[in-house]
């Protein structure tokens, strides 16, 4: 926290850790102590005005929450109270306040500006949020009873509920001004000294923000709705968000401030102790700190990349190219052998660009440039010059070992032959190295990177790069039937089946499931999939595990277009009997996954569901819960994050 500034008799404060803009400044206790020294200059000088704002591209983050893991109920009460009571001394100063929001402003940030009398932000502005809920944890310094008093029930539950909800989505500045969040959008150039003079021209009975407590019964309506949506989102496995709207409906139904404050702090209390925030937690930790410096990345300088080759123009490979092309920038060469699917592919490419033309990202002469560097053809003529190909054709292994025979004739030695298989062994096809993707590309950040025993270091660091450049996560895995995303999620599969086989309704199979809280139902995950898909990695694990993947004539029928569940015998169970034998099976393949050293640690199997299946951050990907809930005590004998790998992924 920086120290205030006399520039005439406003107050100028910024929000400052002394480091750049890549190590946001967050409210940790040193943070907190800091603004506790200067608030007395603030008290006692003779101000006409308080600016707050933040060092270059950086209001503030938020809450420090590497302070967070195994708290206590009552640090975390200490906590949130130490929060309301210092912002508090900044709402009550008595002059004018203005939070100059001048870049990322998250959590604990969003709640410092709403003590400020106004706010101004900048258009440059791209997070503003509030994302607790994701977090397992509600707004604890005022959030949930300044936001609804400011903005209204609807736009409050939007802002800390439902955006936080939906993988924590973020406003920018503008549609954070549009929401009511600030008074005045400004440009970057002279965005302090913009606020500055905002600040002088309130003058001293510029008035408190508005109240907009409104008509009780239409607040209740509103929390109402908002409990279904969470109800058929989360089917009740996350308390949180649930909290969050208590304390909203509270803020809006009559509560004082200081009673308001009184509930944050109970809520806190209860929560940032309990499973789910201490899972969402570790699940941060894994996606914001672990997979940017993950563990197995070779030290090997990666070769340059100027041209990709893609040898295959279906649905997946079609979004791969688009994606190629809009994130490299660089030639990308596609075969295939029918000239309808090549006609297809290009045309979801320049639909992708124009999506980005439409989002005001390209001009139309950048996306007609990008668009012509993507070739198509029939032959591997155009494959002479490339620095890596994938192979991503139909999921059969003697057609993709054809396809690497073909490739190694007609591209350099020291191309990297990649393949986005699912299922099938690396090794066997005859590439150096899987990169498999995950559907749909733009949307999920996961590649598996897989390395087999005959991957040199060069290799697979160029792999890693490639990733990279993509804005992708790699997950380092050895070369095993399904990796680990496809593998997990088929035991949890398998166990869905054999309940449909044994009489259960498909109604039935998936609510036991979605207790856990996953992001779709088995039903819609496996559509999502498709049967077909989801029925040739069955057969392969099966060929590989048959032990414990047991060929599914239900996804047979499924994966030939027939709608038919095929009876075993009719002994139906209850749901709590389907997600335990759902729960027990996901602790034992977890458990194989890290004997066989298919990886290191649990922490990859976390990672790989949390970016690769869209798993919440409250289940801490899956082995945090099952070690949390003692299944994996009851299954292996010992928490998942203890077993180490039976031999290093490599």
């Amino acid at each position: 926290m920086g120290g205030a500034d006399d520039t005439g008799t406003v107050a100028l404060v910024t929000i400052d850790n002394g480091e750049d803009h890549t190590k946001p400044t967050f409210f940790g206790r040193a943070a907190l102590e800091s603004l506790e020294r200067l608030l007395p200059e603030l008290e006692e000088g003779n101000w006409s005005a308080l600016v707050l704002t933040g060092k270059p591209f950086v209001f503030a983050a938020g809450a420090d929450i590497t302070e967070f893991p195994d708290v206590t109920r009552e640090l975390a009460i200490e906590g949130s109270r130490a929060g309301h009571e210092l912002f508090g001394r900044i709402r009550a100063l008595p002059y004018p306040t203005v939070a100059a929001i001048n870049g990322a402003c998250l959590g604990g940030g969003v709640e410092i500006a709403l003590h400020c009398e106004r706010r101004t932000i900048s258009s440059a502005v791209r997070h503003f949020a509030c994302p607790e809920c994701f977090l397992g944890l509600v707004p604890a310094w005022g959030g949930t009873q300044l936001v609804p008093r400011l903005v209204g029930a609807e736009t409050a539950v939007r802002f800390v509920v439902a955006n936080a909800m939906r993988q924590n989505r973020m406003l920018t500045g503008s549609e954070a001004f549009e929401a009511g969040f600030a008074d005045r959008l400004l440009e970057p150039a002279e965005f302090v000294d913009e606020s500055i003079a905002f600040a002088r021209e309130i003058g001293t009975d510029g008035g408190r923000p508005r109240d907009s407590s409104g008509d009780r019964d239409s607040v209740a309506e509103v929390i109402r709705k908002a409990r279904g949506r969470l109800d058929g989102q989360v089917h009740g496995a996350a308390p949180a968000p649930y909290k969050a709207l208590e304390l909203i409906e509270g803020a809006l139904s009559g509560w004082s401030l200081e009673e308001g404050y009184a509930a944050e702090e109970e809520a806190v209390g209860e929560l940032l102790p309990g499973r789910q925030a201490q899972a969402s937690l570790y699940a941060f930790d894994l996606v914001e700190r672990r997979a940017k410096r993950p563990p197995g990345r070779p030290g090997e300088e990666p070769r340059p990349i100027r041209k990709v080759g893609l040898v295959g123009a279906g649905l997946m490979a079609a979004q791969l190219a688009a994606l190629f092309v809009r994130r490299l920038e660089i030639p990308v060469s596609v075969r295939d052998l029918s000239e309808d699917a090549l006609a297809a592919a290009r045309a979801t490419v320049d639909e992708a660009l124009a999506e980005e033309v439409s989002r005001g990202r390209y001009d139309e002469g950048k996306a007609r440039f990008l668009g012509s560097l993507v070739s198509t053809s029939t032959g591997y003529d155009d494959f002479a010059d490339c620095d890596l190909v994938l192979e991503a054709v139909f999921e059969e292994l003697e057609v993709k070992k054809q396809v690497f025979a073909e490739l190694t004739e007609h591209v350099r030695p020291d191309c990297v032959l990649a393949t986005n298989t699912s299922s099938l062994s690396v090794t066997e096809m005859g590439a150096d190295v899987g990169i498999h993707f995950f559907n749909p590309v733009a949307v999920l950040p996961l590649v598996e990177l897989v390395r087999t025993p005959h991957t040199d270091d060069a290799t697979l660091a160029t792999a890693w790069a490639f990733a990279e450049r993509l804005r992708k996560r790699p997950v380092l895995v050895a070369d095993a039937p399904a990796f680990v995303v496809n593998r997990v999620l088929t035991r949890l599969m398998s166990v869905v089946l054999d309940a449909l086989e044994h009489g259960n309704t498909p109604d039935e199979a998936d609510d036991a499931i979605l207790h856990l809280g996953l992001p779709m139902a088995p039903s819609v995950l496996l559509q999502m999939v498709g049967p077909r898909v989801a029925n040739h990695v069955l057969e392969t694990l099966h060929a590989a595990y048959p032990d414990r993947f047991t060929v599914s004539r239900t996804l047979a029928n499924y994966a030939a277009g027939k709608d038919e569940i095929a009876v075993r015998e009719h002994e139906p169970r209850s749901e709590d009997e389907i997600l335990e034998s759902a729960l027990e099976a996901l602790a034992d393949e977890v458990r194989h996954l890290l004997e066989e050293g298919v990886v290191a640690e649990a922490k990859d199997v976390d990672t790989a569901l949390l970016l690769g299946a869209g798993f919440p951050f409250w289940l801490g990907g899956i082995t945090k819960y099952l070690d949390q809930v003692g299944i994996s005590e009851k299954i292996v004998g010992r928490p998942l994050a203890e077993v180490r790998a039976g031999a290093t992924a490599r």
